[in-house]
């Protein structure tokens, strides 16, 4: 019997995601991001919410960095250098 592919896999395929975060939001912007949602036709809040994220960040100057590439890869060693044990510690 042949299986049916999960749909985030169709509807996002190789995009990896590490991880998850949780928010708490008022009933006015729940609102405001269903909005949103509805009149851009985004599949999903979580979609939505990215959107607006990416938005926001690129609206003050930050730019968003592809998973594995170059530049994420060196903020991550920074991350992890900075939270390693100093020696003698």
């Amino acid at each position: 019997m042949l299986k049916r592919p999960r749909l985030e896999c169709i509807a996002m395929p190789n995009r990896l995601r590490g991880e998850r975060l949780q928010i708490m939001l008022s009933p006015e912007e729940v609102t405001a991001l269903d909005d949103f949602r509805f009149k851009k036709r985004m599949p999903s809040r979580a979609s939505a919410v990215r959107e607006l994220l990416k938005r926001g960040l690129a609206a003050e100057g930050f730019t968003t960095a592809a998973y594995g590439s170059k530049i994420e890869r060196i903020w991550r060693r920074r991350q992890d250098a900075a939270r390693a044990p100093m020696i003698g510690d």
